[in-house]
């Protein structure tokens, strides 16, 4: 008897990806119609550039200056990437710490709020002092610290809002406390540590850049914005930014796509379909 293939993955991922695709068009005709606006009201209202250059003159520096820009953005990049991966180390490390040993929140979760509430721009000078200027992980400190909060605090829930049917089945099993979070804990999580962990790739970037505007070498992006504001090249401060948004989107684009390849067995991805 002969069984005839049919291509149901094939199918399910092109309509995934059409699904994708549509969802996007709305971002891209927004983005269009707020570009021609922007073109046209700078235009009409005689704008000076140093309040507001046209996307015009911004794309043809992005352009012109391509090759110093993309590698200052590589710069900044690799700071965001490091502090990154230093605060979602931390924050998940303490969280399955507060989640084993429940009576130490009371005595940490504080804390983590207080650092969480220091303005990122006070922050920045101290990290140059203890680190260096130059040296990148005074900026990684920084990027650390955004990073570290919000995926301390949502790996948290994830980690304790496990139904407690749940719990008790696995200790009828006789499972220890290692099992009972390999199995059922960090499984739980990981939708909450996916939300955290796009956020904290967003707040990287701006962490790193922030830091550079308080002193960094002239490779970095921040640096560059910095200066070319103070030398009224607004075109190439803001082509710079443009750099920053492009990593920092694509940073975000990264966990999204690791979420979808590592989370297909979860009821959430499985009811997005």
């Amino acid at each position: 008897m002969s069984v005839i293939a049919t291509p149901v993955a094939g199918e399910r991922l092109l309509g995934r990806t059409m699904r994708g695709a549509r969802s996007w068009l709305p971002a891209v005709a927004v983005l269009l119609l707020g570009l021609g606006l922007w073109e046209g009201l700078v235009a009409a209202l005689d704008v000076q550039r140093f309040l507001l250059p046209p996307p015009s003159d911004i794309a043809r520096t992005f352009w012109d200056e391509r090759d110093a820009l993309w590698s200052a953005g590589w710069y900044t990049f690799k700071e965001a990437l490091g502090g990154f991966l230093i605060g979602c180390s931390a924050g998940i490390a303490v969280a399955l710490v507060l989640a084993r040993w429940r009576g130490l929140s009371s005595a940490i979760m504080p804390y983590a709020i207080a650092a969480n509430a220091v303005p990122i721009i006070a922050f920045a000078p101290i990290t140059n002092q203890w680190f260096g200027v130059l040296n990148p992980l005074s900026k990684m400190a920084i990027a650390a610290v955004l990073c570290f909060f919000p995926v301390l605090v949502n790996a948290l829930r994830g980690l304790t809002s496990v139904h407690p049917s749940s719990i008790e089945l696995m200790r009828s099993y006789a499972a220890g406390e290692v099992e009972i979070f390999r199995r059922v804990r960090i499984p739980n999580s990981l939708p909450f540590l996916f939300s955290a962990l796009k956020v904290a790739s967003v707040l990287a970037m701006i962490g790193a850049v922030v830091g550079e505007y308080f002193g960094g070498t002239q490779e970095a992006l921040g640096v560059q914005i910095r200066n070319s504001a103070a030398l009224f090249a607004f075109e190439t401060a803001w082509a710079a930014i443009l750099v920053a948004s492009i990593l920092g989107i694509s940073f975000y684009l990264a966990i999204v796509l690791l979420e979808r390849l590592t989370m297909g067995w979860h009821p959430s991805a499985r009811a997005a379909e």
